[in-house]
């Protein structure tokens, strides 16, 4: 299971990496790996600031569909445009081209109360 060090998580299994003021968040390996093939994901929330743990779009698998939680407070201000149409990416590199949304944080104190790698491999480890 993929849990890069330089990366911040939440308990729901999304991830945040700063850059500057912005930050970019997609969900972990460990949470693609238990939902499977992502056929969908279903962001409608740009332009539009998202309070810390409100829902900011859903993931859709073969078998189920799950929310995607903020894990911060801030302005979306891109939904990764390559989900349309590879919505898999997700799967093949969930920190990488399978992103979700990059943000303008609102109160960067709200990183803080976030998991490092290390305490978020030992709450699925």
């Amino acid at each position: 299971m993929n849990i890069p060090a330089e990366l911040k998580y939440t308990k729901d299994h999304e991830w945040i990496r700063l850059e500057g003021d912005e930050a970019v968040v997609g969900i972990t390996d460990f949470a693609q790996g238990e939902l499977g093939d992502i056929v969908f994901v279903d962001i409608a929330t740009e332009g539009q600031e998202v309070e810390q743990h409100a829902v900011f779009g859903t993931v859709e698998a073969v078998k189920t569909v799950s929310d995607l939680f903020m894990p911060v407070k801030g302005m979306v201000v891109q939904v990764n445009p390559g989900l349309a149409d590879d919505p898999a990416s997700v799967n093949k590199d969930p920190y990488g081209a399978g992103w979700m949304v990059r943000i303008r944080i609102s109160d960067k104190a709200q990183l803080e109360g976030l998991l490092s790698a290390e305490q978020y491999h030992a709450q699925v480890g």
